[in-house]
């Protein structure tokens, strides 16, 4: 079976209402966004494709995404701030629409960690019309992000952005007293350490092209509050679920991406102690990789019923 077949069969793992299970169209993406043209071309399978090493390609792709799916008209990013792959991050998103259900009001959510490219944002507006709140530690990010929903009126008045002034903090000065979200959602850091970052990427990078290579070049950006933090991706949940009891009437559902399975029986072990109501667990699949999605309320069936 050739490779290009493998891709296309690794996309239906994504969810069934995901736009990015077929291969991509690039015909129609070039119409959308000329300048992709000059990344586009024939691979060794007979197939239009992109360098995805190249880091340009990879955010001309994204904005072509973004513009022909969803109707963004003006996107841009700092140079090496993250750029995330659109699929997964769409992904997401619709899991947490299957996790929150069908609702009788707007439905406000809380994105911890924005970043410069406000996508969780932009999916969850254009997919289920949301609303929500962004947080973001970097200035440099929440001035982007800013630019974006300005430039795009399909975002205008849907999204407030907060600057968390406390980086020792994740809930704790970004929710206010009454405020009420149906869903938080988080991509935390998954590196414990800058030089960990830079092996992990260098590893990924290596195992791809299957050579060995001396300069690593992140062909989806970050900054180091985007890659890394202090004890890595399970500090940062542990801190995530430890923070949500004091505001576990201000959400019904905190949700975070977990990107390493082995985490989970320990988070799982936290959340008992914190005596959540209920626990979900969702396998999100692309390609080759596998991360899932944790959720967890403290409110009751008959609490969310009423919602």
């Amino acid at each position: 079976m050739s490779k290009n077949k493998n891709q296309l069969i690794s996309k239906t793992n994504l969810h069934p209402r995901n736009k990015h299970r077929e291969a991509y169209d690039f015909q129609s993406l070039r119409k959308v966004l000329p300048e992709l043209a000059q990344f586009v071309k024939v691979n060794e399978y007979g197939n239009e494709s992109i360098d995805f090493f190249n880091p340009d390609a990879v955010k001309a792709l994204n904005f072509a995404l973004l513009k022909y799916f969803y109707k963004i008209n003006n996107w841009e990013i700092p140079p090496n701030y993250l750029c995330p792959p659109i699929p997964g991050r769409a992904d997401y998103i619709h899991y947490l629409a299957d996790i929150i259900g069908p609702q009788k009001s707007k439905i406000n959510c809380l994105d911890i960690g924005t970043g410069a490219n406000c996508i969780y944002p932009i999916i969850g507006i254009t997919e289920y019309d949301w609303n929500f709140v962004g947080s973001e530690i970097d200035p440099i990010s929440i001035k982007n992000a800013q630019q974006i929903i300005d430039s795009n009126q399909i975002l205008k008045n849907k999204i407030e952005l907060r600057l968390q002034t406390n980086n020792k903090s994740i809930f704790e000065g970004i929710i206010r007293e009454n405020e009420y979200f149906i869903a938080t959602l988080c991509n935390p850091p998954f590196h414990s350490s800058a030089e960990k970052a830079k092996i992990g990427s260098k590893r990924k990078i290596t195992n791809l092209k299957k050579g060995k290579i001396s300069v690593v070049t992140l062909n989806f950006g970050g900054q180091n509050n985007e890659l890394w933090c202090e004890g890595g991706e399970l500090q940062f949940v542990k801190q995530l679920i430890i923070e949500s009891q004091k505001f576990a009437k201000n959400c019904v559902w905190f949700t975070t991406l977990i990107s390493k399975k082995d985490h989970l029986s320990s988070l799982y072990r936290l959340l008992k102690k914190q005596k959540v109501e209920e626990i979900k667990t969702i396998q999100m699949g692309q390609g080759n990789k596998i991360s899932h999605l944790l959720a967890w309320t403290y409110f009751t069936p008959l609490e969310r019923s009423n919602q």
